[in-house]
């Protein structure tokens, strides 16, 4: 079947975006938004262009994001997945201070215990 409107370009990835991307979707603390984007991206790779729509069905997202995401993979890079800054107020707590508590719950196991829970994340808190 013919595809409707313009030819698409290729998105070609290098080794390095490739596992870079491939990085990103396995990785436990990474952003689910930023997950799937990789993914996203991933699919599209190759010089035979995949349709958009079967892209989006194997997915199970719309064809609109899979349009928007590999139009600004092929723009901007692995730079156009990262979340832009938004408007509003300026964040109290560090990304890196909030990638560490993430991180550090779901890699390390607290003290005398063999889980994390709310009352030992509190007994926590108290100390410091």
């Amino acid at each position: 079947m013919r595809r409707r409107g313009p030819a698409l370009r290729p998105l070609l990835l290098s080794d390095e975006e490739r596992a870079a991307l491939t990085r990103w979707v396995r990785r436990v603390s990474s952003a689910q938004a930023l997950a799937l984007r990789a993914r996203v991206v991933l699919a599209c790779d190759g010089s035979n262009v995949p349709s958009i729509v079967g892209v989006a069905r194997e997915l199970g997202i719309t064809a609109d994001t899979v349009r928007k995401w590999r139009r600004r993979f092929l723009a901007e890079g692995l730079d156009g997945l990262v979340d832009e800054p938004r408007p509003g107020r300026p964040p109290t707590i560090a990304v890196d201070e909030i990638e560490a508590v993430v991180v550090a719950t779901l890699e390390e196991i607290p003290r005398n215990a063999t889980h994390w829970s709310r009352s030992s994340c509190r007994a926590t808190e108290s100390v410091r």
